[in-house]
């Protein structure tokens, strides 16, 4: 479908009337994982009137959004804020939340493709990947995901093992360059009133408050020219209330072949202005010290009953741009490590995810399965590509693979079967308790509710019991 002109709705004709609706039953798309990614598909799916299209929307957690709501920064509400974007999808008459469902659990992934006509696998990368050094698996050794996941307020989130790990983290190291690194140095470095107005849940917010940061050091095992973080991300550390940020200048002197491969990424170019524009600060009492330190990596963790240190190797970059251990040494102190070395899929029971990638292997979006696509199986967002881009790229991405969707449809190779039993009915019959749109709105509404009697926006339910009492007391309330 063409997209529509200056002043024109893509869902009117030219002459003001609404299309018609196209003949037969609608083709039944399950799309699993409801973070952006599932949420591009269905508004894809949905807003074409070439096929005609019914979309249930299924998400492991009661709520919708994925990593806009557990992913993205609590202090970044403007990015955070997307997801009134994304709910107009959600609002949409062919399309159905079901939340609280686990697939591979509450119904096998045999059972969704006879209910259905295509799968649509959004469900993203949510492991993370390891150091592989000696020490990693000590107490005071966390993966970022595991912190993110707690100061988002996901359900899921080993609340005592993150407070126990923050309790006495004066010296913290991040180990990786990304921006989810740099989130989580910002985060651990806020002031408590830099926080107060998140929508952080206040277990969160006291224990942050009561952890005693004083130094806070980014390791980047490459150079500033190859670190992933984004220049915005980047300048955010400098404006921190209760932080200094330094950076060795010597970190910053490149060869010649470098600095010409950086001057041609603007990217690169705004973060080495940026970087270059740290080099001379010095510590302040009073003050976190947020030091960025690269060609760096971590050899191992010390410690007996938890993490005393990391002993950290100096680098070199080569030709190839990859990280060579020069074999000098030194010891960094260090109550809590962080890993934020990138994420990986997790196969779904009855898919196939290749182990080195973490991706569902596929041709355009359509699944392959020993090498040939498997009719009426698609793969978009994280699952499909690994986990690259900002959320806007999942659109794109999820493009694609609807087109291809309604390719294989308009060549008959994926045909609408008829009415089945309804999905929703068949697990309540099972003793499953889906989310619907409704539930999500009491979960929505109780969220509001409770943050104003903080004085905030919003406060993020984190547990489960709370989530699903939020639903049934608005059940209750209409009956």
């Amino acid at each position: 479908m063409p997209e529509a002109g200056p002043g024109q709705d893509a869902d009117v004709s030219d002459n003001g009337a609404s299309p018609p609706a196209p003949a037969g039953p609608p083709l039944r798309v399950a799309v699993v994982g409801a973070g952006p990614a599932g949420i591009y598909a269905a508004e894809a799916l949905t807003r074409q009137d070439d096929v005609p299209v019914a979309v249930d929307l299924i998400d492991r957690l009661p709520t919708p959004f994925g990593l806009v709501r557990h992913g993205i920064a609590p202090d970044h509400p403007k990015m955070r804020a997307i997801r009134d974007t994304l709910h107009r999808t959600l609002d949409h008459p062919l399309v159905r939340f079901v939340g609280n469902v686990d697939v591979g659990t509450d119904i096998s992934l045999d059972e969704l493709r006879r209910h259905v006509d295509a799968v649509v696998y959004t469900y993203g990368a949510s492991l993370d990947r390891h150091l592989g050094i000696d020490g990693e698996e000590l107490p005071g050794s966390l993966a970022a995901t595991e912190l993110v996941a707690w100061y988002t307020g996901h359900p899921d989130a080993d609340r005592a093992r993150i407070e126990t790990a923050l309790a006495r983290a004066r010296s913290v190291v991040v180990v990786g360059v990304g921006n989810v690194a740099l989130d989580v140095a910002r985060v651990l470095a806020r002031t408590s009133a830099e926080l107060e107005s998140t929508d952080m849940p206040q277990h969160v917010l006291d224990a942050l408050a009561a952890t005693p940061v004083e130094t806070v050091t980014v390791l980047g095992r490459r150079g500033p020219a190859q670190a992933t973080f984004t220049t915005q991300e980047l300048r955010e550390l400098g404006e921190l209330a209760g932080a200094t940020v330094l950076v060795d200048p010597a970190d910053l002197e490149l060869d010649a072949d470098t600095e010409e491969r950086a001057a041609a990424d603007r990217n690169v170019t705004r973060n080495l202005a940026v970087l270059r524009g740290w080099t001379e600060h010095t510590p302040e009492p009073g003050r976190v010290r947020l030091t960025l330190r690269f060609f760096s990596r971590p050899a191992r963790l010390l410690g007996e009953d938890r993490v005393t240190a990391v002993e950290v190797e100096r680098t070199a970059v080569d030709a190839e741009g990859r990280a060579m251990g020069t074999g000098e040494t030194e010891l960094l102190p260090a109550d809590l490590v962080v890993r934020s070395v990138g994420y990986r899929g997790c196969p779904l029971p009855g898919l196939p995810v290749d182990e080195r990638s973490g991706t569902v292997p596929h041709d355009g979006g359509r699944v392959l399965r020993n090498g040939v696509r498997s009719p009426g199986e698609y793969v978009a967002g994280w699952i499909k590509r690994g986990p690259s881009g900002v959320v806007g790229t999942n659109k794109h991405d999820a493009r694609e693979t609807v087109a291809s969707l309604l390719a294989d449809a308009a060549e008959g190779r994926l045909r609408a079967q008829g009415p089945v039993d309804d999905l929703v009915d068949t697990l309540v019959a099972r003793g499953a308790r889906p989310v619907l749109l409704d539930d999500w709105r009491a979960i929505d509404a109780a969220e509001i509710a409770l943050g104003a009697t903080f004085g905030r926006e919003r406060t993020t339910l984190h547990e489960w019991d709370s989530l699903m009492a939020a639903v049934r007391a608005a059940a209750a309330s209409t009956r």
